[in-house]
């Protein structure tokens, strides 16, 4: 690794050669610099910067959804584990509260990475975010195990999710179908008003009428109002605290846990794919450049 001055003074513009760039490069230290070399030295940069490639697009961080989250069954099954732990932590004596709160952050974390994480711009900040949601997750097993074994929660060897009448499959359909629900309403042309978020009825169903101050249509809104999750998924309104134990806590996380996995290696490969992209991008422009 050359000095600046001697990088600058050997550099070739029509055969690049960045293994020799300073440390650092392009924020260098210019103390000590010539005003043309400072001008050569700007020049290099602007020759450095042309070669970069562009980054990959990031497909999948385009979303169409920003709520795609919802379609990841890790997502239904965090939000069910959360769901689970608040149950058993309420029912935890007073003095246990400080185990409480670590509990229910926890359990909290695993599911907000997941969406953070997918709101995040590139492949390997979710990746990162994914892993901070397994992390929380196996703080959560190691909470369970501990509650089991100071006597706060039961162990049941027969017990399971099933058992208890909750399915996996079921609970994600019913989540992924929660978001923003169409309802019915009725716009009139010239009105005043802001009718973003409602489509007119084009397909018959929605039939236009007339009145005096204009044409009324039919229209479709989007519904965001709040919907809890037992009424999402009404088997949940059923269990109580007591109807948990060490057995199906770790059911969920290990299934959670697994699903997780797949998921990360599903992002590796995606991001595997980016860098060699991008290794590829940056050889054929180096090749143009010796080229010239």
């Amino acid at each position: 690794m050359s000095s600046v001055k001697e990088f600058i003074a050997q550099f070739d513009d029509h055969n690049p050669d960045w293994s020799q760039a300073p440390e650092g490069f392009p924020h260098c230290d210019l103390a000590g610099l010539s005003s043309s070399e400072v001008g050569t030295f700007l020049r290099t940069k602007t020759v450095w910067e042309l070669s970069r490639p562009e980054r990959p697009p990031q497909r999948s961080r385009v979303w169409q959804d920003p709520e795609g989250y919802r379609y990841l069954v890790q997502w239904s099954n965090t939000v069910l584990l959360r769901y689970l732990v608040r149950l058993e932590t309420d029912a935890l004596p007073k003095s246990e509260y400080r185990r409480k709160a670590q509990v229910d952050d926890a359990a909290r974390s695993t599911v907000r990475n997941i969406e953070e994480g997918y709101k995040r711009a590139t492949t390997r900040e979710y990746l990162d975010f994914i892993g901070y949601s397994q992390g929380s997750l196996e703080e959560v097993r190691g909470d369970v195990r501990e509650l089991t074994e100071d006597g706060l929660l039961a162990s049941r060897p027969e017990s399971s999710l099933g058992k208890i009448g909750i399915d996996l499959g079921e609970l994600h359909r019913a989540l992924q179908g929660s978001k923003g629900q169409h309802r019915t309403a009725e716009a009139t042309d010239g009105a005043k008003g802001d009718y973003r978020g409602i489509e007119e009825d084009r397909e018959g169903s929605g039939a236009q009428k007339r009145t005096g101050s204009g044409r009324t249509v039919r229209c479709f809104e989007k519904d965001f109002s709040y919907r809890p999750l037992t009424i999402l998924y009404p088997p949940l309104t059923k269990i109580t605290a007591n109807d948990l134990s060490y057995e199906i806590f770790f059911e969920l996380i290990n299934k959670t846990d697994w699903l997780l996995r797949k998921l990360v290696a599903s992002l590796e490969k995606k991001l595997d794919g980016e860098q060699k992209w991008y290794q590829i991008e940056q050889a054929r422009i180096r090749d143009k450049f010796r080229k010239k």
